[in-house]
């Protein structure tokens, strides 16, 4: 799945259009290493996302192509 979309469907950012300029900003990064929209995540990735001074990181524990809000967060583990 591309990281954009998971990014819209986990509902970490609220659309996927600022998901993919988050993206092409540098602002996330996978497991380490900057990321385009287009990368493909799996589980058990590591993603950063910065916003201004705030810093989230998270697991992704999980894929799925439309889960409902509820599922949503058990998509993803907080780090930190």
């Amino acid at each position: 799945m591309r990281l954009d979309k998971y990014l819209k469907i986990s509902r970490i950012i609220k659309r996927r259009t600022i998901a993919n300029e988050a993206c092409d900003m540098g602002r996330v990064t996978v497991n380490g290493k900057a990321a385009k929209a287009s990368y493909e995540v799996k589980i058990g990735d590591i993603v950063e996302i910065r916003f201004g001074d705030k810093v989230t990181k998270f697991e992704i524990t999980g894929l799925k192509e439309n889960p409902r809000k509820e599922e949503a967060q058990e998509l993803y583990k907080a780090l930190q």
